[in-house]
């Protein structure tokens, strides 16, 4: 962890100027001395849960179809992850979409596209509550009809707590490096002029893409560490 420190000291003009002018000026030039520090608390977690994005695309002569091929298959996803274990609560519908499918554009017809068929998309987003039953989720979900898998994000339901103790472990760091300049520099702290804190807590997706496995061998999927940073900024009068 790397810390820096700045000393800014008062400046005072060395032009000699009349008493009534120099009462005018002096408060806008002289400046107050500062000691300015910032410091890093981390704490790491390991993942409890993981939100799943997958979903259905299907295809078909006519948007109608499309759809309602779609919606079938998508019946059996829901149906799958209820059977996983998934609560209704912790799944939504995060896209739906209907579009066309054109075909290559050629020269014997005038350089256009034409509407061949339509493509159906419907996207879930699920929230498997245990790193173990995240792969068999995903399994459930592909066997079921899914075949299009965007991603895997790992979080943690106790990110709150250990987000304070990230803010403890940067406050302790930061006001231990301002009494060690203070001694080691000879001034004093005389008051706090500002505070303020940046970084935090982020679930951490990952890559994946579900490989062909063997009938019955589960979906491999690793949670990993996730780390909550913050970062905290402050400003003190010094004198001496």
């Amino acid at each position: 962890m790397i810390r820096t420190a700045f000393l800014t000291v008062a400046l005072l003009g060395s032009t000699v100027l009349p008493a009534q002018a120099l009462a005018q000026t002096a408060p806008a030039e002289q400046q107050i001395a500062q000691l300015n520090l910032s410091a890093t608390g981390e704490v790491r977690i390991s993942p409890d849960q993981a939100q799943v994005s997958a979903g259905v695309v299907t295809e078909a002569r006519t948007a109608a179809e499309a759809l309602r091929a779609n919606s079938q298959r998508m019946q059996a996803v829901f149906a799958a992850l209820d059977e996983a274990g998934v609560e209704a609560r912790d799944i939504q519908t995060s896209q739906l979409n209907v579009s066309p499918i054109y075909s290559q554009v050629s020269s014997r017809d005038g350089g256009t596209r034409q509407i061949t068929g339509y493509s159906a998309q419907n996207t879930v987003t699920a929230l498997v509550r245990g790193v173990d039953a995240v792969g068999p989720a995903i399994d459930a979900l592909f066997e079921a009809g899914a075949n299009s898998l965007n991603g895997v994000t790992f979080s943690s339901s106790e990110a709150d707590e250990a987000e304070a103790e990230a803010r403890r472990r940067a406050v302790a760091e930061l006001y231990a490096t301002r009494d060690l300049y203070a001694e080691a520099a000879g001034f004093s702290v005389t008051r706090l002029l500002n505070f303020s804190e940046s970084g935090g807590y982020a679930p951490q997706p990952v890559m994946f893409s579900r490989a062909m496995v063997m009938e019955d061998s589960a979906t491999p999927v690793s949670g990993g560490e996730l780390v909550v940073s913050i970062t905290v900024n402050g400003a003190w009068e010094i004198d001496g």
